[in-house]
């Protein structure tokens, strides 16, 4: 047996994880992370995390086992919340739970670990770990959904490395969540009806544009709005702006420029057979791209940094049929472009990008080269279903096409994708 260092966050999960490696006969120290102390914007009272260490002291005195706490927030604040800012700022969106994990949990909360003698760290995700042996002879480890489908969390674990699983153990992975709680109960813990955390990697849940503010100003800008008739939708061959993406026409989108146009849509035909060239493949990725002139002035905002794409509160602009979605941010301009309708055609692409040095394998031996082509399966965040796509390898990155449009592709987040049960590799979405 081993010694393992569980981040024990006074949640259920870690919880029971920790009660699952005593059992199986492991030698076991919890370690809690206090990493944000700041409580701006913060939505759940003034500390938190002050309930969260008193419920992990509560589990650890239950399970007789140590526990140590660490403050890791000028660690977090540097990777995690001013990578946040930055992000932001862009126009971007980013997912502060994946950089956690790769940049805290599984990297300076790792060494504080081994700091402690730890062979293994582990966590309370639902997700497995699978072990294979490569052909030159070492083993690889492989991240594999967990057995939940309701909680599956690999998607958060998407940017870890080899050497990262090859510590990391998930114990309550092959569970599902009312199993969980049950064992919880049943042994007597107290976070046994602790309801789920959530909002932003600890920090909680938070007034975004007020959490952001702590860096970020707020500027009066203007909203604009783009009718499913703007004349873009319909510049590419197959589209239909009033019924979307076409199945049996060319998927097309955005508006190409002159170089794009020349080299034409690709067809179906060329699609399924991997055929598309490059400048086809950046047509297809291309976002949305709006000027003021494009749509009618509706109202004020506050600063376009603090929207996101497929975002439908708050606006502040009532009366309306159905709800206004945004489209479009320029954070130069300080303009947002917003459109009536969860089926407005701004907020549906077939296709994204990823730049080539966000292409992150988790097994490198997987790794397509420029040129290669492979399908999978694709979510583009957490919770949803998973989308059939090709990944189309290039030389510029990583072009994902997939079946059917999707909804609100966000620069900043991550897309992530599987073969079968197995996530085999993500990237930070570019467009």
């Amino acid at each position: 047996m081993a010694r393992v260092v569980i981040g024990l966050s006074g949640g259920v999960d870690s919880s029971v994880a920790a009660w699952l490696l005593k059992e199986q006969g492991h030698e076991v120290i919890g370690l809690f992370m206090v990493n944000w102390h700041d409580t701006t914007g913060t939505l759940e009272g003034d500390c938190p995390w002050h309930d969260d260490r008193v419920f992990a002291e509560l589990v650890a005195k239950k399970l007789d086992i140590p526990l140590h706490v660490v403050d890791l927030s000028a660690e977090y604040r540097t990777r995690v919340v001013d990578y946040m800012f930055a992000e932001y700022e862009r126009g971007r969106t980013p997912n502060p739970d994946v950089l956690c994990n790769r940049e805290i949990k599984f990297d300076v909360f790792l060494r504080e670990a081994l700091r402690l003698g730890a062979e293994y760290v582990a966590t309370g995700h639902y997700c497995r770990k699978a072990e294979t042996t490569a052909p030159d002879g070492r083993t690889v480890y492989r991240l594999l959904a967990g057995s939940d489908p309701n909680k599956d969390q690999s998607y958060f674990l998407c940017q870890l490395s080899q050497e990262q699983l090859r510590r990391a153990l998930f114990p309550v992975g092959d569970l599902v969540k009312p199993e969980v709680r049950r064992i919880a109960a049943e042994q007597g813990l107290a976070t046994a009806r602790r309801k789920d955390s959530q909002g932003i990697c600890f920090v909680g849940k938070v007034d975004l544009p007020v959490f952001l503010q702590q860096q970020l100003a707020a500027r009066k800008g203007n909203i604009h709005e783009i009718l499913p008739s703007w004349r873009g939708y319909g510049l590419r061959e197959g589209y239909d702006a009033s019924a979307g993406l076409s199945t049996d026409k060319p998927l097309t989108a955005g508006v190409p420029t002159d170089e794009q146009l020349a080299a034409g849509a690709p067809t179906n035909a060329q699609l399924a057979t991997g055929a598309p060239s490059d400048a086809q493949l950046a047509a297809l990725a291309a976002p949305w791209r709006y000027t003021v002139r494009d749509g009618k002035k509706i109202g004020e905002h506050n600063g376009a940094h603090f929207y996101t794409i497929g975002q439908r509160k708050g606006l502040g602009i009532g009366g309306r049929r159905e709800s206004l979605f945004i489209l479009a941010t320029d954070t130069a301009q300080n303009v947002i472009w917003v459109g009536e309708g969860d089926t407005h055609p701004g907020l549906w692409r077939p296709a994204l990008h990823i730049a080539a040095e966000d292409v992150h394998w988790v097994d490198p031996l997987l790794r397509l080269a420029p040129g290669e082509s492979r399908r999978f399966a694709v979510r583009i965040r957490y919770r949803q279903p998973l989308q059939s796509a090709v990944l189309f390898m290039r030389d510029a990155g990583a072009y994902l096409l997939f079946d059917q449009p999707q909804r609100g592709i966000t620069p900043g987040q991550f897309a992530a994708w599987y073969d079968g049960d197995e996530l085999v590799g993500s990237g930070v979405i570019e467009a």
